[in-house]
Protein backbone atom coordinates (compact mmCIF):
# COMPACT_ATOMS: atom_id res chain seq x y z
CA UNK A 1 0.00 0.00 0.00
CA UNK A 2 1.28 3.29 -1.31
CA UNK A 3 1.09 6.26 1.28
CA UNK A 4 0.00 9.79 -0.05
CA UNK A 5 1.98 12.52 1.57
CA UNK A 6 2.98 15.88 1.56
CA UNK A 7 6.66 16.38 -0.03
CA UNK A 8 7.46 19.13 2.03
CA UNK A 9 7.48 20.39 5.64
CA UNK A 10 4.39 22.94 6.60
CA UNK A 11 5.72 26.58 6.12
CA UNK A 12 3.63 27.94 8.14
CA UNK A 13 4.23 28.51 11.64
CA UNK A 14 1.95 25.81 14.37
CA UNK A 15 0.32 27.89 16.73
CA UNK A 16 2.08 25.98 19.14
CA UNK A 17 5.63 26.61 17.71
CA UNK A 18 5.90 30.26 18.49
CA UNK A 19 7.17 32.60 20.75
CA UNK A 20 5.44 34.35 23.15
CA UNK A 21 4.42 38.15 22.15
CA UNK A 22 4.68 41.27 24.10
CA UNK A 23 1.11 41.45 25.24
CA UNK A 24 1.49 37.85 26.45
CA UNK A 25 4.38 38.72 28.14
CA UNK A 26 3.32 41.34 29.95
CA UNK A 27 0.08 39.36 30.39
CA UNK A 28 2.24 37.25 32.53
CA UNK A 29 4.06 39.97 34.02
CA UNK A 30 1.21 41.04 35.58
CA UNK A 31 0.00 37.95 37.13
CA UNK A 32 3.28 36.83 38.41
CA UNK A 33 2.66 38.22 41.70
CA UNK A 34 -0.53 36.03 41.95
CA UNK A 35 1.52 32.96 40.29
CA UNK A 36 4.00 33.53 43.39
CA UNK A 37 1.76 33.91 46.01
CA UNK A 38 0.12 30.77 45.02
CA UNK A 39 3.28 28.80 44.90
CA UNK A 40 3.57 29.80 48.51
CA UNK A 41 0.27 28.90 49.47
CA UNK A 42 0.65 25.66 47.81
CA UNK A 43 4.30 24.99 49.56
CA UNK A 44 2.71 25.64 52.99
CA UNK A 45 0.10 23.30 52.18
CA UNK A 46 2.46 20.57 51.24
CA UNK A 47 4.51 21.20 54.29
CA UNK A 48 1.41 19.65 56.27
CA UNK A 49 -0.18 17.37 54.13
CA UNK A 50 1.51 14.38 55.21
CA UNK A 51 1.64 15.06 59.02
CA UNK A 52 -0.67 16.99 61.50
CA UNK A 53 -0.63 20.09 61.27
CA UNK A 54 0.83 22.60 63.79
CA UNK A 55 0.11 26.14 65.10
CA UNK A 56 2.31 27.17 62.94
CA UNK A 57 1.39 25.67 60.13
CA UNK A 58 -1.76 26.45 60.08
CA UNK A 59 -0.56 30.19 60.63
CA UNK A 60 1.52 29.70 57.53
CA UNK A 61 -1.26 28.08 55.66
CA UNK A 62 -3.03 31.23 56.52
CA UNK A 63 -0.56 34.09 55.85
CA UNK A 64 -0.45 32.01 52.17
CA UNK A 65 -3.62 32.51 51.69
CA UNK A 66 -4.43 36.00 52.87
CA UNK A 67 -1.27 36.93 50.33
CA UNK A 68 -3.07 34.50 47.13
CA UNK A 69 -6.25 36.80 47.90
CA UNK A 70 -4.65 40.14 47.92
CA UNK A 71 -2.63 39.73 44.86
CA UNK A 72 -5.75 38.62 42.98
CA UNK A 73 -7.36 41.45 44.86
CA UNK A 74 -4.57 43.78 42.98
CA UNK A 75 -5.01 41.94 40.15
CA UNK A 76 -8.36 42.71 39.44
CA UNK A 77 -8.40 46.51 40.37
CA UNK A 78 -5.36 46.97 38.10
CA UNK A 79 -7.09 45.04 34.94
CA UNK A 80 -10.52 47.09 36.07
CA UNK A 81 -8.24 50.21 35.62
CA UNK A 82 -6.72 49.39 32.48
CA UNK A 83 -9.87 48.17 30.72
CA UNK A 84 -12.19 51.60 32.14
CA UNK A 85 -8.75 53.77 31.11
CA UNK A 86 -8.87 51.90 27.59
CA UNK A 87 -12.25 52.71 27.24
CA UNK A 88 -12.60 56.65 28.28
Amino acid sequence: MKHIVADQVVVTADLFDREPTAAELAAINMEMPVIKASIELLDAQIIAIDRTPTELDARRIRRAHRKVLAARRTLANTAATHTAGVGA
